[in-house]
């Protein structure tokens, strides 16, 4: 359908093709063209598409219950509640559809922890450059101005410092006596692939346990793997009071999970938040099945040596390019700097070398490998994007240099 006549609004960016099936790593589109996908849906398909075992659950679960309401128990919900709290160390866990969701969960605790504790106007501390969603509350937790521009007002609450910088945190604290909670991610994602020091997650765990303020981990995207733990936060030797999961809990199928523990486990009365949808038979049964699937494939340990060997290949091959200023990541989240926009380049990508690929913070290719790529997989990765962005296909990139040449690290 041509793109003036289509009746969808016009959300997105939509680049000129659209996918009939795939398979792991792979996509074909309508003509049949075969692609190599390095973004997962954006780090939702770690398990790579179709995977055999997420269909057949999704055909059995749907011949035989879908949906009944949350008025009632529900059995494969209470089972992935349980999963979860025992890998995170977490002690009660909330279910929706999406990260924005389980986002809003978590900074709906974080107030009333702050009610809880006579704070009337709590305020939660959280990082530039940071993204958190796109409903009102989870855009005003953001740090992206580009993103948050026309829905003013934005909702008050939330204190903004820079990312891995503890002094900031510290400086805030004493500024401001209403502080009740911290949101962050270990990886920024969105803000274009940058990770948290291990010394900032420890430090900030002391001080939220001094200030009796919440640890909020979104790990929306470094979550389930994607880090090379199974969780990023993980990587510290760290617990949070409060994290948020979505994306690849359930590979491509909507679901999010808000988890606590502690005292902000008990917050919520019956009543104080819910969701239509969330927590489903078959949304739970099919987030069971990929963490079976992670377990016995042990895919959070392979995503750390490929990832490894993404790094190690991006760094070798782009080593001397002119408008690469950095190349920066952790297990299979890999973003390269250039010192200039780059949106065209995903189009490039797409018509070009037939890789998927996205750009984030206008200057930042972002890949996302699924968590299941095999060698020769991460290594045509490298290649794809070494012959992008070699100087013939560098050539007409818009936008002046934005940024100081700086180490690749």
């Amino acid at each position: 359908m041509n793109a003036n006549t289509s009746h969808l609004m016009r959300a997105y960016a939509r680049q000129p093709v659209s996918f009939a099936r795939g398979r792991g790593a792979r996509l074909w589109d309508n003509q049949g063209q075969e692609y190599l996908d390095a973004i997962a849906g954006v780090a939702v398909t770690s398990l790579g598409h179709a995977h055999p075992e997420i269909a057949s659950v999704i055909a059995e679960q749907a011949g035989m219950l879908l949906h009944t309401s949350n008025v009632f128990r529900i059995d494969w919900q209470e089972r992935l509640g349980e999963r979860l709290c025992r890998l995170t160390g977490m002690q009660k866990s909330f279910f929706c559809n999406s990260g924005a969701e389980a986002n809003e969960t978590a900074l709906k605790l974080a107030r009333l922890h702050g009610h809880r504790h006579q704070v009337a106007e709590p305020k939660i501390l959280v990082m530039e450059n940071g993204f958190h969603g796109r409903t009102i509350a989870t855009l005003s937790a953001s740090g992206n101005r580009s993103k948050q521009q026309g829905f003013e007002p934005l909702l008050p609450g939330f204190l903004r410092v820079p990312y891995n910088d503890i002094g900031a945190v510290r400086e805030a604290a004493e500024q401001s006596p209403d502080i009740v909670a911290v949101l962050v991610e270990p990886v920024q994602g969105e803000g274009g692939i940058h990770v948290a020091s291990i010394d900032y997650l420890r430090e900030l765990r002391r001080l939220c346990d001094e200030q009796g303020w919440l640890l909020m981990l979104d790990e929306i995207q470094a979550g389930m793997g994607r880090t090379g733990a199974w969780f990023g936060h993980q990587h510290a030797g760290i617990t949070p009071d409060v994290m948020t999961l979505a994306k690849a809990l359930g590979n491509g199928f909507p679901i999010g999970a808000c988890l606590a523990r502690g005292a902000a486990a008990d917050l919520f009365a019956p009543g104080q938040h819910g969701s239509t949808f969330g927590g489903n038979p078959l949304a739970c049964r099919v987030a069971c099945t990929v963490l079976d699937i992670m377990a016995r494939d042990k895919l959070p340990e392979r995503a750390a040596v490929s990832g490894a060997r993404l790094l190690t290949g991006l760094q070798k091959a782009l080593a001397d390019h002119p408008h690469v200023t950095a190349i920066r990541g952790q297990g299979l989240m890999a973003g390269i700097e250039l010192n200039r926009q780059c949106k065209e380049l995903v189009g490039r990508a797409l018509t070009e070398q037939r890789l998927l690929i996205t750009v984030t913070r206008d200057t930042v290719i972002r890949l996302l490998p699924p968590l299941i790529c095999d060698e020769m997989q991460i290594d045509d990765i490298v290649l794809r994007v070494a012959r992008l962005l070699s100087s013939g296909a560098m050539t007409g990139v818009s936008g002046a240099a934005v940024a100081e040449r700086e180490p690749k690290t």
